[in-house]
Parts: C-alpha cells; structure tokens; sequence
C-alpha cells in the first residue's frame, strides 16, 4: 500500500492523529478508508459491506470522542473493521481472520481501543449501559458510545437493555446505524438539517426549559408534549424511542461527514439516554457490494477492481443439502412451514423463500422468539423446520427446554455450522450443542457422516412425532452422492463402516471420514454412531464384548458431549472396557482454517492416531497396533 495512494490513512496511527486532522480533510479520509478496506478484504476475505457502510460514521466518532477513554461498542462486529484500521492496526489487517492474526471482531484481548468483545447481535446497548453506570458509579467523566447496526436494533435484547436505559439518568449514546432503509424514507438536507437543529444547545436548553416552566401548568404542559411529539412524528419515526426515555435525533445522512460531526458533537453534550439515528448504505462506494449487500455482507477473497469470486469447483454444501431437501419436501407436505431468525441466506432458505413465501417466516435477531413461535406453531398442527446455526441456537436454550421439549412438540431444528467454523473463530463456532442438547428429554439428536446421511436425518427428524435436531457442520462433506429421494433413517441405529481388532472407534457426524482415515493405519473398527440420542446400546455392547478400546469422537466439547453419553451407558449396564474420549478441548478455539483448528485439537487424521497411541502405550494393544 504506497504513500501515494492513501497519504493521510498511513500517517495515522491512531485516533489521536486523527483528530489533529482538520475537519475538511475528514472526507479525503474516509475515501482512502474504503478504499484501503475493499483491498484489504479482498485478499483476506471476511464482512465487507457493513464495514463500508459505517466508514464516515467511524472516522467522526473517533474524530468527536476521546477514545479509549470514551468508550465506543460495537453491536455484531460486522462494522469493525475500519475501527480496527484506524485504532492502530492498520499494518497487521493482512492477518485478518487467519491463525494468530487479527480477529473478524472486536475483541478486548487484541486492543483497548475494543471495548466489549462480540459477534452475536443485539448486545452493544446492555453492555454499553453497564459501561456507563459503571463510570457514574465510580465517579469518571466519560462518554459511552454503543454502535447498532445490521438489524441488531429488531433483537428484543436491545429493546431490553433501552427499556433499563429510559428510566435512568445514565450517560449513554445509542446510534442506530439503519443500513438498509427499513425504518426511515430517504434523507435530504431538510432532515439533516433537522437533526442538526435538534440535537443543538439551544434547542435542548428551550426544550428543558420550557417543561420545568410549565410543570406547575399541568394541562398546558401535557398539551405541549403531546405537540413536541406529534411534530417530531411527523417528521421522523423517533416516537417508539422518544416513548422510552431517550432522546431522539435523526435520521441523518451517515455519509455525509460534516453532518455526522456535528450531530455527534452537539449530542456529546447532551445529559441522559440519547439515540442517533444515522442512514447508511451498506456496501457504500464498491459498486459490486452496493448491488448485493447480503453477498458481500461475508466473502471469501475477491478481485478488488470486479468483485469477482473465483469458483472453487467444490461440491454442495450440507446448507446446499438442507435447501435442496426443504423444497423438495414442501412440494409433497403443505403442513412444513420454514422459519430463521435473520438467517435466510447463511442457513439456505433463498430459494424455499422464493418458492413458498406463505410458509416462510424470517423473525428477525431473536433466536428466543424463533422457537417458542415454532412452537405455537407446532401447536396447531402444523410442521415447522427451524433453520438456525449451532452458536445462535444457544440463546435460545430456555425455549428449547422449556416450549419444545418440555410439551415434547413436534419441531424439527436443522443446526447448520455445527463444530469448528474455521476463520469466524470461537464466537460462531458451534462447539457445544451436542452437550446441551443432548441434556433435554423428549429430543432426538443426530449428527450425519456425510451429505446423503445429513438429508435422510433431515427427513427423520421432520418425520419424527416430537422434538428433533439435526446438527450438521460448515461447508462440504466427503463428497457422498446425494439422493433425490425423502428416505429415513431406522432411529437408534448405527451403522458398522469398518471391521478391525482390538480398537473401536464409535465417530460422530463429521468425524466418521477421519476416524476411517485413522482405521486404515491402526487396524482398527469403526462404527457411525449416527445417533446421539437414542444412542445404539446394542452396537455399542456388541464393540465393548469384542474390543478391548473404545475411542469416542465428536466435533463437540468433551465435556457432557456424545462421548460422555457412551460412558454413561457403559456404567448404566455395568459394562468395563477402556475408553477414550477425543473432542473439542476444555478452552475456546480460535481462528484459523478448518483444517489448522482440527490440526489443534487433535481432532485430525495425524492428531487421532497420536492419542489413540499415547493411550495404548503400556498395554500389550501398542505392541500389535504398531505391529
């Protein structure tokens, strides 16, 4: 990156060199900004469109607000990436999203200037809220800053933490950054204007004190509030948030800079719980992302002049697998109704939602509506599928409990980005849902082997008369041929892939491939357990009579996971034989590639026989296992 290209960016090496800037070079900035995050991006991949969304938003609240003091959170993390550019991380965003190098998302470890670590929605303004009681309760003098974009605002915990933060005197700024233009119309300078107007001293001052002079008037006084808000509705959809304590400004135009200073700059100054209400577009200035913002929203690297994609050539994904057998399915069963929150591209719901819009329901972020409407659903008569990612299904965990399993409801969830999720690190990893889920009674619970496995599950679970999950990995399997038929599976049943002596691997799900791999090297049987509620018991007592190890494997947490359900049916049947439990470890998994993340845990072909090795050490099994 020369000093031609980006002369003031590469003189900035942190917020406080930005605000030695003079305010008219503010939007020379932001030009080099985007154009530094589109070439950046497209050597890395990651979330571009938000990023470019909020790039003028960024430079002005690191231009108005005295950062690290102040503090700013960001809700998602999607929209961080110029933050990290600008707060001293600019030469290391070559390692974005690899091993050992800078996290997709704001994380407290990586820098001071991240001030809440993040990557699930709808967080920013209860954690921004704690931040800023915590100053007022310790006596600091400083200014919070919580950051809302990408529909976090439609979770019900930012309407949570806003519903704490009306009724109380705390400092704290909420923007909204409205990146698709849900909310509002179209901005113009009359609105800019507007927001300039309302958030200026003078208007608070005469706003203020014209309430405390008519306090003692109370009809008066009622009538002039009913006015205030009446006008401000008029012009702008402030009310809802005007109604629950804060003080509305906006919309505002998010790429004008000049105006997006000044608003900050008056509003920094106002007491109390305020919201900013700024207009972006996201994919801003890279025309391929302006044109398909849900594909940009996360790609993997691209040419930065054409936006093109090269086409890896790979087979379909398990997302691909679900898609292709909710629309085959839907065409035969009018009674399947499909439902995500906010993931309608991520889970594969764009074509069902094209060809069966009656049946589809995007919820928006909020995961704990999500099931308990499916459960309502279900209630009825009706067959809902909810598609949802493994990390996201975790909060909702009391309605999967409590609404489902509990009145044991006829749901079927399909878990994508089950296990390890390579470069988006341990926020979205799915690591643990074989261990909660596994928990609940009434459910079943299975994890495929392959592509065809994960479809013929997919339709168990949906004909199974009660809860039903199926978790199933990120990306492509090992390539099974994939039938176009509804067939099931027999429930409870594993499936002998491998005879061998003395050794038994009992693989779940997507490490069945490495533990045939392992197999071929250590002589050993391997069993797809396919089920990890019901377990096969018969299978399992057939390998513990005729083996003298048992070796779990589960892309899931050890602890409480499939290899644990193995151990308690060994000890409920008063069964002892030696065994080894591999998964995930006890630490959460940073970012990598899949194949260096599995390299870490152990959990690859090389790893696998390491172990399984270092068990048999002192036992007569070594000596014939090497042999």
């Amino acid at each position: 990156m020369s000093e031609e290209k980006y002369p003031l960016l590469n003189v900035i090496d942190s917020p406080a060199g930005l605000r030695l800037l003079n305010k008219s070079q503010l939007e020379q900035l932001s030009d080099e900004l985007r154009r530094f995050l589109v070439k950046t991006v497209s050597s890395t991949g990651g979330h571009l469109a938000a990023g470019l969304g909020v790039v003028e938003l960024t430079v002005a609240l690191h231009y108005v607000f005295n950062t690290p003091e102040d503090r700013i959170v960001w809700d998602v993390g999607h929209q961080a990436y110029p933050h990290k550019i600008l707060t001293g991380r600019r030469e290391q965003m070559h390692t974005l999203r690899q091993q050992g190098g800078l996290s997709g998302f704001p994380k407290r470890e990586e820098s001071n200037y991240d001030a809440f670590g993040v990557g699930h929605a709808s967080t920013s303004i209860s954690a921004a809220l704690g931040m800023a009681v915590a100053a007022q309760q310790k006596g600091e003098e400083r200014k919070i800053v919580a950051v809302v974009g990408d529909s976090s605002i439609s979770g019900g915990m930012a309407f949570e933490a806003m519903n704490q933060a009306g009724v109380m005197d705390t400092d704290l700024l909420v923007i909204l950054n409205d990146n698709d233009m849900s909310i509002s119309p179209p901005v113009g300078a009359f609105r800019n204007h507007l927001a300039k107007v309302l958030s200026s001293k003078l208007y608070t001052r005469v706003r203020e004190g014209g309430k405390s002079a008519l306090s003692h008037m109370p009809h008066v006084s009622e009538f002039v509030g009913r006015w205030e808000e009446h006008m401000k509705g008029m012009v702008m959809p402030g009310t809802l948030f005007e109604e629950m304590g804060f003080n509305y400004i906006g919309p505002i135009d998010g790429h004008d800079i000049d105006t997006v200073v000044d608003t900050l700059e008056n509003m920094k100054a106002i007491p109390g719980p305020r919201l900013l209400h700024v207009v972006t577009k996201k994919g801003k200035g890279f025309t391929p992302a302006e044109s398909d913002p849900c594909f940009y929203h996360g790609v993997p690297p691209f040419d930065p002049e054409t936006g093109a994609i090269s086409n890896t050539g790979s087979g379909p994904t398990y997302t691909r697998i679900f898609s292709d057998w909710i629309c085959d399915l839907a065409a035969q069963d009018e009674r399947l109704v499909a439902i995500t929150p906010a993931m309608r591209e991520g889970s594969g719901l764009v074509r069902y939602a094209e060809e069966y819009p009656e049946r589809y329901f995007d919820v928006g972020i909020a995961e704990e509506h999500a099931l308990t409407f499916a459960a309502g659903i279900s209630c009825e008569g009706l067959k809902p599928v909810v598609a949802i990612y493994s990390t996201f299904l975790q909060r909702a965990y009391d309605q999967l409990a409590h609404d489902i399993a509990l009145q044991n409801l006829d749901v079927t969830l399909a878990v994508d980005r089950a296990g390890l999720v390579g470069e988006d690190g341990a926020t979205h990893a799915g690591s643990f849902d074989l261990s909660y889920v596994r928990s609940l009674p009434n459910i079943l619970l299975m994890a495929p082997a392959d592509e065809n496995e994960c479809r013929q599950m997919l339709q168990t679970a949906y004909e199974y008369e009660g809860p039903a999950v199926v978790r199933y990995p990120r990306g492509t399997g090992p390539g099974a041929e994939v039938s176009t038929g509804l067939e099931s599976l027999p429930i409870g049943e594993g499936k002998l892939l491998r005879e061998g002596k003395d050794i038994a691997f009992l693989a779940f799900g997507s490490m069945v491939a490495p533990a045939l791999e392992a197999a071929a090297s250590l002589n050993a049987t391997v069993a797809n357990m396919r089920f990890v509620k019901p377990l096969d018991e018969k299978l399992i007592t057939r390998l513990s009579e005729t083996h003298e190890i048992l070796i779990t494997l589960e892309e899931n947490v050890v602890q409480g996971g499939a290899g644990s359900a193995v151990n308690e049916c060994l000890t409920r049947l008063d069964i002892d034989v030696r065994i080894l439990n591999l998964g995930l470890p006890d630490y959460f998994i940073e970012q990598a590639t899949s194949s260096q993340q599995l390299q870490a845990c152990g959990l690859d072909v090389a790893g696998i026989i390491n172990s399984v090795n270092e068990f048999t050490g002192n036992s007569a099994i070594a000596s014939r296992v090497s042999g």
